[in-house]
């Protein structure tokens, strides 16, 4: 398929493979901050490539897998009440919160519709307006500017029956975490490109240069990836720490200038809390006093709901890096698709539930000796 199979090129790829091959000369970590990214790495067996001495870190840039386990217990109950209709992306139904999920919540009776925007849960506002209709408006820089769009129109055309459940993350307070962090191994990072796309590549200038780390932002299929492992490699063995744009078909240094716009009128910065991560200064976005009446977690009154993630899963050491998915001792036995304790397993983005699909897959298909 053109514009697909171009990024696919086994015979490109082998010349990429090469071409890092001969460049590297000492062992590097190098973080890909994307679930999709990780997922194509897996999928298209990327890392056989690479030489020995270059291992892919996985990190946290599945916005499902860092949604904060409070958010989704504030989720089941909003969903909970009587008369609300809760929309919410299809992933999120199964990440499990402290004791249940939103699929259990609507096999229990709730409410709970899939939606594929949050333009869709707008318009269910208006055809239902005797009830309260909520969206869990989850995500990074990417999902970001429709769910400010959602909350823009929803003021702008008195809806009020509508509300959003925010849980908006922001990717470079991460990296600046995974960075200060005592055991940190990363040593360059992919950028995801659909962030950028959005935002732009200003922003992780500082953080190169503070840090002394090369950032390449990257697309998503298998040439994307390599040219830019390939790029990072070729700053790592000399010495050099810069902002590079392997994804120029889709990404200027400025960004979206009019999305970044209208997240700036809609939400404010704030402290959030990842899931298995922790709390990460100013990396959350949430909506400015002016959007307070379509506030969620203010109309219903959970804000202040707190819970404790399962202290058998080690989904945060996956998430920044320090733990590969198989090396959990409850990966593929007491965590798995269909009994999840964490979201890495369920989520369509999640690292743990790449390895479990492709690696699992890939074992299956040796054949026996």
């Amino acid at each position: 398929m053109r514009f697909i199979d171009e990024y696919r090129d086994a015979g490109a790829a082998a010349g990429l493979a090469r071409a890092i091959r001969e460049t590297v000369r000492n062992p590097w970590a190098i973080m890909e901050m994307c679930g999709g990214q990780t997922h194509t790495i897996l999928k298209f067996s990327l890392e056989e490539l690479l030489p020995p001495g270059i291992e892919l870190v996985h990190g946290p840039g599945c916005p499902v897998c860092v949604t904060p386990v409070e958010m989704i217990d504030k989720a089941i109950a909003v969903s909970s009440v009587p008369g609300v209709i809760f929309c919410s992306f299809g992933d999120m139904l199964r990440v499990p919160g402290s004791s249940r999920s939103l699929f259990d919540a609507k096999a229990a009776g709730a409410d709970v519709r899939v939606v594929y925007s949050p333009m869709d849960a707008l318009e269910t506002a208006r055809s239902n307006p005797g009830r309260e209709v909520v969206f869990f408006a989850i995500g990074f820089e990417t999902t970001a500017p429709a769910n400010a769009t959602a909350a823009h129109e929803a003021r702008r055309r008195g809806r009020m029956n509508f509300s959003l459940l925010v849980s908006q993350v922001l990717v470079p307070p991460a990296i600046r975490s995974i960075l200060s962090a005592e055991d940190n191994r990363v040593q360059g990072f992919l950028a995801a490109g659909h962030v950028c796309t959005i935002m732009g590549t200003g922003e992780y200038e500082p953080i190169a240069e503070r840090y002394r780390v090369p950032i390449v932002v990257t697309g998503f299929e298998p040439l994307d990836i390599l040219e830019g492992i390939y790029l990072c490699v070729k700053q790592l063995e000399s010495g050099r720490h810069e902002v590079e744009n392997q994804y120029a078909r889709s990404v200027s240094r400025g960004g979206n200038q009019k999305a970044r716009s209208l997240l700036e009128e809609v939400f404010r910065v704030v402290p959030m809390k990842w899931r298995g991560i922790g709390e990460i200064a100013h990396s959350g976005l949430a909506l400015r006093p002016e959007f307070s009446p379509w506030d969620a977690e203010a109309k219903f009154g959970v804000a202040g709901l707190a819970a404790e993630e399962s202290s058998e899963c080690r989904s945060g050491e996956v998430l920044r890096g320090v733990l590969k998915p198989s090396d959990c001792p409850a990966f593929g036995t007491l965590c798995d698709p269909d009994h999840p304790l964490g979201a890495p397993m369920v989520s369509s983005e999640g690292a743990c539930a790449a390895y479990h699909r492709y690696r699992r897959r890939a074992a299956a298909e040796v054949p026996a000796r």
